[in-house]
Parts: structure tokens; C-alpha cells; sequence
């Protein structure tokens, strides 16, 4: 969902269906520690908070098309 720029955690809830709060905040967590994603905050009320992709998560981009297409062939000839 990333690969277009940067989203709130709002619109990252709304977009990826199905994911709960917990989920997407630990994923969110888990790929900011691996450095894949930056997340800035805003001190502000509400808060705010920003979530884009880093150069190496960027990187990764192609490689995540490529097993998608594998997965969506192996899909298709089942």
C-alpha cells in the first residue's frame, strides 16, 4: 500500500480489508524495526501520524511483484 508514498494509519486501516488494529499496528512496528518503513509523528491534536516507505523498502518492491505473479500462476493452474 506504500509503494504510492505516504499514508496515515487510518488510511492503511481502511485500504488493507480485513486487518485488525492490533495486527496493523504490530506489523507496522515490525517493519519500522527492520527498516522498511518510516513513520513520523506529528505533535499535534489529534495526533498524527505519517507512514512511508524507506530506500530499502523500496528496494524490495520488484521482488514482492515478482512472488506475486509466481503465486498468482501457481494459483491459476490448481
Amino acid at each position: 500500500m506504500l509503494r504510492d508514498g505516504l499514508m496515515r494509519y487510518g488510511e492503511l486501516k481502511r485500504a488493507i480489508i480485513g486487518i485488525t488494529p492490533k495486527m496493523l499496528t504490530q506489523t507496522l512496528k515490525e517493519l519500522e524495526a527492520d527498516e522498511l518503513v518510516s513513520r513520523k509523528v506529528y505533535l499535534e491534536v489529534p495526533p498524527r501520524v505519517d507512514y512511508t516507505l524507506t530506500e530499502t523498502g523500496k528496494e524490495l518492491i520488484p521482488l514482492i511483484k515478482q512472488l506475486r505473479s509466481w503465486g498468482e500462476k501457481q494459483i491459476a493452474q490448481k
